[in-house]
């Protein structure tokens, strides 16, 4: 059946099929993320809209459930058996300086867009990799890295194409289907596959920004001196805080993102410095094109596993735990949330947990889950889990998927999921089962 499906897939999309054991097969169902290994029947490699359209109608009529291959990071439950979408070659991306907004193909990279947009004074609301896929970082709420300042990505989404599992293109605005538009945009992939993405941008050219390095040793000092100071910056300063391994031993990172003036970002990060010396400093003034030095996340695919918890607040009991289980196998992050983030949008979505004040992730850097003890223990404080950072594999399975979205949020979702897929095609990347 897969050949006969191949071979008509062949004669309808642009881009090229793939089958296990061809030449290409394997290259292209490589994500970012090397613990995920998809093993699908096919791999569509779309080169646009119609091609995503002919393997969704495809796959819907031999049976088969269909998965998406975004471009960057990219959690998901691997694909076993059935279409591989892979979006890679979809790579278009317009600015617009006029109306401040983007519009971007579904493979498209978030650094491409900061180097459009930065000529005119723009930028989109990033998050800290520039390497990242917009669409999958959009659709899953789009922590950014000027959050605070600025809210969620997904709140400034304008439009989608998008594919549903009736192989029908449509073009989805908060008006024209609210509801669909609402599930998509915080949902992920769950009611359709999108082609292309419109969203605004915000006016920033430059920022404060950089990283303070404390030997580990100091880390409950500065976890300590991170978790008070926080609890007064403006929401002009946005942050985290991570426990790293370094070429020379662990190191506590924090990280600043700061739009004011840098003569007042300067006085507001002195509290920081007093935790003691610092192993490198790199605070400056800089052009946002250069955001992504801030983090410096590693840009090179490799295995990786992870959990999150969006905690309600950081009291000195929870610093503490987070202390006890930050071993050096792991990489530990706090991001600072509030601000602008806590604000209702103006397009309603699906995207939860507003009023969190901390997003805690846990990363291992060999694929094996992350240590649950610590989420245990945490439950007190925790409200759920931000979708874009949750694990991968059957640790990401239904039931988990569930606490990154308020009761409400999850049942909704269901509805939707039942007018829109309720074959369950799109039962992959954090699944929400449609309602019976």
């Amino acid at each position: 059946m897969t050949r006969t499906l191949a071979s008509a897939l062949a004669g309808r999309v642009a881009g090229p099929v793939f089958l296990p054991g061809q030449d290409g097969f394997e290259e292209e169902l490589t994500g970012f993320n090397l613990a995920v290994r998809h093993r699908p029947d096919v791999i569509v490699g779309a080169r646009e809209a119609g091609d995503v359209a002919a393997a969704v109608e495809a796959a819907v009529a031999h049976g088969l459930p269909v998965a998406v291959q975004s471009a960057g990071h990219g959690f998901s439950v691997p694909a076993t058996g059935g279409v591989l979408i892979s979006t890679r070659r979809m790579t278009g991306v317009q600015v617009d300086p006029e109306t401040r907004t983007a519009r971007v193909a579904a493979g498209a990279r978030l650094g491409q867009v900061i180097a459009e947009a930065a000529p005119y004074g723009l930028a989109p609301l990033n998050g800290s990799a520039p390497h990242v896929g917009v669409v999958s970082y959009v659709l899953g709420g789009g922590l950014a890295l000027l959050g605070r300042s600025h809210g969620w990505a997904a709140d400034r989404v304008l439009a989608l194409d998008v594919v549903t599992a009736d192989g029908r293109a449509r073009r989805v605005t908060p008006d024209s289907e609210p509801d669909l538009y609402w599930a998509l945009v915080g949902g992920r992939d769950n009611v359709g596959v999108v082609t292309a993405l419109e969203f605004g941008l915000v006016e920033v050219s430059r920022l404060y920004g950089g990283g303070l390095f404390f030997d580990a040793r100091l880390a409950p000092g500065a976890l300590e001196a991170y978790r008070e100071w926080t609890a007064g910056v403006p929401a002009e300063m946005n942050s985290s805080l991570a426990l790293i391994p370094g070429p020379d031993g662990r190191l506590c990172h924090v990280r600043i993102a700061y739009t004011g003036p840098a003569e007042e970002g300067e006085r507001l990060v002195e509290p920081l410095r007093r935790v003691g010396p610092r192993v490198l400093e790199t605070l400056r003034e800089m052009p946002y094109a250069e955001c992504a030095s801030i983090h410096d996340d590693p840009p090179t695919p490799m295995p990786w596993g992870a959990d999150n918890a969006m905690l309600r607040e950081l009291d000195e009991k929870a610093a503490g735990i987070i202390l006890a289980h930050a071993g050096p196998e792991v990489i530990v992050e706090l991001r600072h949330l509030g601000g602008a983030l806590a604000a209702p949008p103006a397009h309603p979505n699906a995207v939860g947990h507003r009023d969190a004040a901390f997003m805690l992730a846990v990363l291992t850097m060999d694929g094996r889950p992350a240590p649950a003890e610590v989420f245990r223990e945490l439950e007190p404080w925790t409200l759920g889990r931000f979708l874009s950072f949750m694990g991968h594999g059957e640790a990401a399975g239904p039931e988990l998927v569930r606490t990154a979205y308020p009761a409400a949020h999850h049942a909704r979702l269901a509805v939707i999921k039942a007018v829109y897929d309720p074959g369950n095609v799109f039962r992959f990347n954090y699944n929400v089962a449609p309602a019976s």
